[in-house]
């Protein structure tokens, strides 16, 4: 199965986030902050906002940073997806 996002929605899988601290300390499962960094595995292809085409400025394979409460998490296949709108993207990172 695939998900395909309708509209301006983009999904999301989040990259793993990281174990340890920079200086070295190992973080317990239940500290870890979710990252609010992502890989795009799918975009919408756009919508029509009062008479405005929104266009996808997204694509598949990049990596962004979202906004932390944004979003529907989704469960497919064993894997999580995050479903957000393109506006909850807040970068691209390169």
């Amino acid at each position: 199965m695939t998900l395909k996002p309708l509209g301006d929605r983009v999904v999301l899988k989040q990259l793993e986030a990281e174990e340890t601290t920079k200086s070295g300390i190992v973080l317990p499962g239940n500290s870890k902050e979710k990252p609010q960094q992502a890989e795009i595995i799918a975009v919408g292809p756009g919508t029509v906002v009062d008479g405005k085409e929104v266009k996808m400025e997204v694509s598949v394979g990049q990596k962004v940073i979202y906004s932390k409460y944004a979003g529907t998490e989704v469960k497919l296949d064993e894997e999580e997806y995050i479903i957000v709108k393109q506006s909850d993207i807040l970068a691209v990172v390169e």
